[in-house]
């Protein structure tokens, strides 16, 4: 039996029932152990293209979450341009917000695309949203501003 066969409807069916348990008005941003994106650096993806994890040491608040920085340099950037470090959706799965569900992510399963931040729920999941980055990119951004409104 295929493998794919199994593992998306399964994968589907995940995202349903998580998405059921998260609403965008109540967390803006995927936030885990009171962190945003895992405690995640979301400048180092750009500075030095990897996902490294952000040190208790050197925080910032910003969206009402603490998100963590490897650098008092990396904490600079972002207080002076969140927007551009900031991952898309809040840091949550690109993939599943363009099937319309809102579901964490893993930072290590990450792209950069035209100078954006998105992060997957796996990088198995990552490698099904490669397959058609702008398809995926244009529904995401329809559901993320309905799912804003709601």
């Amino acid at each position: 039996m295929n493998k794919n066969f199994i593992t998306y409807p399964l994968l589907l069916l995940m995202m349903a029932l998580l998405s059921a348990c998260t609403s965008i008005k109540s967390s803006p941003v995927y936030v885990e152990d009171n962190k945003a994106i895992r405690g995640y650096d979301p400048v180092a993806f750009f500075v030095v293209d990897k996902a490294v994890v952000g040190k208790e040491s050197i925080s910032h608040q910003y969206n009402d979450t603490t998100w963590l920085f490897d650098s008092e340099k990396n904490k600079t950037l972002f207080v002076n341009n969140p927007e551009k470090y900031a991952p898309q959706y809040g840091g949550y799965c690109s993939y599943a917000m363009a099937n319309g569900f809102i579901v964490s992510s893993d930072p290590e399963a990450y792209s950069i695309v035209d100078g954006k931040l998105y992060l997957n729920y796996s990088k198995s999941v990552r490698e099904s949203w490669r397959k058609d980055i702008p398809y995926y990119i244009l529904n995401a951004d329809k559901e993320w501003l309905k799912k804003s409104q709601e």
